[in-house]
């Protein structure tokens, strides 16, 4: 299974949003679009995007509203997208947790080049430098692919769902660190989440059924009773 990197452009403009889209769906992504903030907070939680390009000047409130909303739950990747000019715009949405800023009009080459910059900037934020600079985590048997949206066991692809290689993905992010069931099914699911763990633990042990020689003794996927879950660090 391919999976494509989802991306949510958030543009009132239908040619603009309809232009961005197009262009992303030709180079290997999966575009959404969202045309008022009001939308795109609810796509952000529902949708769970890997990526969003966020214009600041919608009909019913200001991009930066949408900024801080966000970024008072997740680091999820931002590049905005806008014809506002002024450096001062410029530096408010940087400093308020923008990861870029392109102004209008732009190129298609400089707008997938900020689009991969900024995801490849969520690899290099876990501080996991295998990851960041091969786009890829591997561990004994066990590689994620980050890249190609796989996970491998001694070469061959296990075919996960695109919930269990985010959780995967997620954790090999992370290796060695326990994440809290809380923090996973925000970071996966969005702050409007259930708090209940059901869905993250059928996904685990689905995702260890397929991984894992034997489930019930787990080599790669730790369970941290009552916490979280922990991926096997390498060395």
């Amino acid at each position: 299974m391919n999976i494509r990197e989802k991306i949510l452009v958030v543009e009132d403009e239908k040619s603009i949003s309809h232009f961005i889209s197009t262009i992303l769906n030709n180079n290997g992504y999966e575009a959404m679009q969202a045309r008022s903030g009001t939308e795109a907070l609810s796509m952000i939680s529902s949708h769970c995007p890997d990526l969003i390009i966020l214009d600041l000047g919608l009909p019913d409130m200001d991009g930066t509203e949408i900024l801080q909303n966000l970024r008072s739950w997740s680091s999820l990747p931002v590049v905005v997208v806008s014809a506002r000019s002024h450096e001062q715009d410029k530096v408010d949405a940087l400093d308020l947790g923008a990861d870029d800023y392109l102004t209008k009009p732009f190129g298609t080459d400089e707008l997938l080049a900020r689009v991969r910059t900024a995801i490849r900037h969520t690899r290099t934020a876990s501080g996991n430098d295998e990851i960041a600079r091969n786009g890829t985590y591997t561990v004994r048997d066990l590689t994620i692919d980050y890249n190609k949206h796989q996970v491998l066991m001694r070469g061959e692809n296990v075919h996960l769902t695109l919930s269990e290689f985010r959780i995967v993905a997620l954790l090999g992010k992370y290796a060695g660190k326990v994440l809290t069931y809380d923090f996973i099914i925000k970071e996966l699911w969005g702050p409007r989440a259930s708090g209940d763990n059901q869905i993250l633990r059928v996904n685990m042990a689905n995702i260890r059924r397929k991984i894992e020689k034997n489930p019930a003794e787990p080599e790669y996927l730790f369970t941290e009773v009552g916490v979280g879950y922990r991926m096997l660090e390498g060395d």
